[in-house]
């Protein structure tokens, strides 16, 4: 992570802002404090209790405003929901430094670099956006964990106008934390994430919403088990977040819901016909799918 000084010369490490100082932000702020990638970290929210939370917990030095990260800090880390965007940036725009880089960890990574360069502008070369892949249902400051990003991979969609030292220093940021990093372009992000992380999480929420408002909801909740714990788990996210996503990533998530249908089609109709070779054939290939994802991937 460090530059390797000239002789007589010591390395001035950045100061950090991050911008929504929950699971996401924090996490990225105490791994990076943990591998004393950062000289100080600023953090700037709404909520003030939230705020002095993250202050007690050693993940930031102190809350500010988005003026003053835009004039104090080398990085900013956007961790916000991706309606977000836009507003954010056109208010760090108006201090912002010449060498300071903005990064975001946004889901999706189209509408976000639309939002980049209608508030950038001239400036939109010191944003690099990306995206880890990690997460979980719990939100807040006290979520944060130093290892959230260990082993995990880090997208990033760096743009035509980043330098590529503006690339470097993002990367190298997330190497810091432990994640492995990955480019592709924006477009590509959000059709393979539509289908594996954005959609499980809606029908994850469909499917609660079912349950949660059946007439004897209070009964399938006492009976409920590991497998709808499981299932439903991500159903408990933040939902501002998910629902910025799902309308960034609209059409991309259209499409794959109806080849969920598609699937979903074919199974129930194993199950009309009472087919039990096909409903076997289709469960059997689910099942070695997953098993080989489980294993390839060491995700059990």
């Amino acid at each position: 992570m460090q530059e390797q000084p000239q002789p007589g010369q010591s390395v001035q490490l950045p100061v950090l802002a991050v911008v929504g100082v929950g699971l996401i932000g924090g996490s990225f702020a105490a791994a990076l404090r943990r591998a004393r990638a950062v000289s100080r970290v600023l953090g700037v929210g709404r909520n003030r209790q939230s705020m002095q939370q993250a202050i007690s917990l050693g993940l930031i030095d102190a809350a500010v405003s988005l003026e003053q990260a835009s004039w104090e800090a080398d990085i900013i880390m956007l961790a916000l929901p991706v309606g977000m965007t836009q507003s954010v940036l056109e208010a760090l725009r108006p201090g912002l430094r010449d060498n300071t880089i903005i990064t975001d960890a946004g889901s999706t990574k189209v509408s976000v670099v639309e939002a980049a360069r209608a508030a950038l502008g001239d400036r939109i070369s010191q944003f690099v956006p990306g995206h880890p892949i990690a997460g979980a249902e719990k939100s807040g400051p006290e979520a944060a964990t130093t290892d959230l990003y260990h082993g995990r991979t880090v997208v990033l969609t760096p743009l035509d106008e980043n330098s590529v030292d503006a690339r470097l220093r993002v990367t190298r940021l997330w190497e810091a934390c432990g994640a492995r990093v990955i480019v592709m372009e924006p477009e590509t992000h959000d059709i393979v994430l539509a289908s594996v992380s954005h959609v499980p999480h809606f029908l994850s929420s469909v499917f609660m919403w079912q349950v949660a408002t059946a007439h004897n909801a209070d009964l399938r909740l006492e009976l409920a088990g590991s497998g709808f714990r499981d299932f439903t788990r991500i159903a408990a996210g933040s939902p501002e977040m998910w629902r910025d996503i799902f309308l960034a990533n609209r059409d991309a998530i259209l499409s794959e819901i109806s080849e969920v249908r598609k699937a979903l089609d074919t199974a129930e109709q194993a199950l009309l016909t009472a087919d039990g070779a096909q409903l076997h054939d289709f469960l059997e290939r689910a099942a070695l799918a997953r098993r080989f994802w489980g294993s390839r991937s060491g995700l059990k």
